[in-house]
């Protein structure tokens, strides 16, 4: 496993090698770097750099921080690896960071492909079912946090065949590491008044049936980018189409960077 050290963490990633352009993955909250395995596996000739973001997979929180943060981690990453620029790829909350290192490093970002994610806070009505949720699953035994986890999966994924591979990854953890990312989800800032600064190219694909982030906060995103090229609905995924659907969404995608 590659580690490389940036403001206190230890972050892990795995880089595919070779000629092809770089894409730098970002996963979703509580997921890890294999959420994009479809897409390493679907897209050839492509530069494939997936990290685990503070709090998840094999990289540590190491203490309170912010998208912002999380924005450095990437551009840090491209510093370890020698790379100029690279198309960032986020879903959810790897949305959320690659849509800050986009305003805070322009120069970076050749291209941005946002999954599922928004520019906004979360909506009010579910912030304090969100704390609540955390709190069950830090404070909680396993039958708590199992029936969470239950929430959370169909929620995420929506498939329930691929719901039990990431539950019993979540059940394994250690419930405390979900705190701090935790912070940074929920007490994130919105950043819709700055979207006007990213003018690199964009796709968003988006699952139609998403209640974690609906689709009209796709449908803001794209008014709001100025070179937004597509929104592509995958019609009846929910919050993951890129594992649910990896087809479909590799498809645009290919078409979206064979464009650049």
């Amino acid at each position: 496993m590659a580690h490389f050290d940036h403001d206190g963490a230890r972050i892990h990633y795995e880089d595919s090698g070779g000629d092809g352009p770089p894409i730098l993955w970002s996963h979703g909250f509580l997921m890890d770097h294999t959420m994009f395995d479809p897409q390493v596996a679907g897209l050839d000739g492509y530069r494939h750099i997936r990290w685990d973001e503070r709090g998840f997979g094999d990289t540590e929180s190491s203490g309170e921080f912010t998208y912002w943060d999380s924005a450095e981690d990437a551009i840090a990453l491209l510093d370890h690896l020698g790379i100029e620029s690279a198309v960032l790829a986020g879903m959810s909350q790897g949305g959320f960071l690659s849509l800050r290192a986009a305003i805070a490093h322009p120069d970076r970002v050749r291209a941005l492909i946002l999954i599922d994610t928004q520019s906004g806070t979360e909506d009010p009505e579910n912030v304090e079912s969100y704390r609540g949720m955390i709190e069950a699953v830090s404070t909680g035994d396993d039958e708590t946090r199992n029936a969470v986890f239950d929430i959370v999966g169909g929620l995420i994924i929506g498939d329930p065949d691929l719901q039990p591979e990431w539950k019993a990854k979540w059940m394994a953890e250690d419930p405390a590491r979900i705190v701090e990312p935790g912070g940074a989800l929920l007490d994130r800032d919105d950043i819709t008044d700055r979207l006007g600064e990213i003018s690199c190219p964009a796709l968003i694909v988006h699952g139609t049936a998403d209640t974690a982030i609906p689709i009209e906060k796709a449908e803001l995103l794209r008014a709001e980018l100025p070179d937004c090229r597509d929104l592509v609905p995958i019609e009846g995924a929910a919050h993951a189409p890129n594992l649910t659907h990896p087809a479909e969404v590799n498809r645009n995608i290919e078409r979206f960077l064979e464009a650049l």
